[in-house]
């Protein structure tokens, strides 16, 4: 009888093990040599988990963190507002954690007036990440650190502005530069629509939007005197 004819049974009789032990024997493999496999596809294991890691925390696109694209909520909890409207979690100005951002929905009409018009308008809104919906309003998504020194600025109803409480650092509702000590207007997210959720690319941030002027500004300031709280 070839060594390779044996079964189970037989090598059981033979090596004194079980018929698990039997058929590793019949398949040329050695307890030794299983441990050796085991211990091997363990240690990949825990290389693979590593790598996974490493690539999460360079790369955290890979995992849905912030610094990669972050999908939001339906578009419709986003009510949009006109400019002199604008209340935060209500119309037009909405935050929202994940995307450490807030998301501006702009709607036109005459509470909301433009400094701008036609290729002038379009170009200028291209170049700060102003997206037009099919219905003809606005989306921005803005980040929430003041460009001054980093603190986080909120919206004010009062001011239908966003006013940095650290320095006194002033945005309009489009976040463009108003007054105070910051160097630019605020920086700004990459925004899209995925099947009707507000999309924001946490990793594509705008940083080049200056200073507007009387050739580069958007909208209207609020035209109302913002305290410092």
């Amino acid at each position: 009888m070839s060594i390779n004819s044996r079964t189970p049974q037989e090598y059981e009789v033979l090596t004194g093990g079980g018929a698990e032990s039997a058929e590793m024997a019949k398949r040329g493999l050695s307890r030794r040599r299983v441990l050796r496999l085991a211990v091997g596809a363990g240690l990949a294991l825990v290389g693979a988990e590593a790598t996974y890691g490493a690539l999460t925390m360079l790369y955290p696109n890979l995992a849905g963190q912030f610094g990669s694209v972050i999908t939001l909520q339906d578009k419709s909890k986003y009510p949009a507002g006109q400019q002199n409207e604008f209340a935060l979690g209500q119309k037009g100005v909405f935050y929202e954690q994940a995307a450490k951002s807030y998301i501006i929905h702009l709607a036109p009409g005459p509470g909301t007036v433009f400094l701008l018009s036609g290729s002038k308008l379009t170009d200028q809104q291209a170049a700060e990440n102003w997206v037009k919906d099919s219905d003809g309003t606005y989306w921005i998504a803005l980040y929430q650190v003041c460009v001054h020194l980093g603190c986080k600025y909120p919206f004010r109803d009062d001011c239908k502005s966003f006013k940095c409480p650290c320095h006194g650092s002033h945005y309009n509702v489009d976040g463009e530069y108003l007054d105070g000590p910051a160097p630019r207007s605020t920086d700004r997210f990459e925004m899209s629509f995925q099947g009707g959720n507000v999309s924001v690319n946490t990793g594509k941030l705008n940083q080049h939007v200056e200073r507007p002027d009387a050739q580069t500004r958007i909208l209207q300031p609020p035209g109302i005197q913002c305290a410092a709280q």
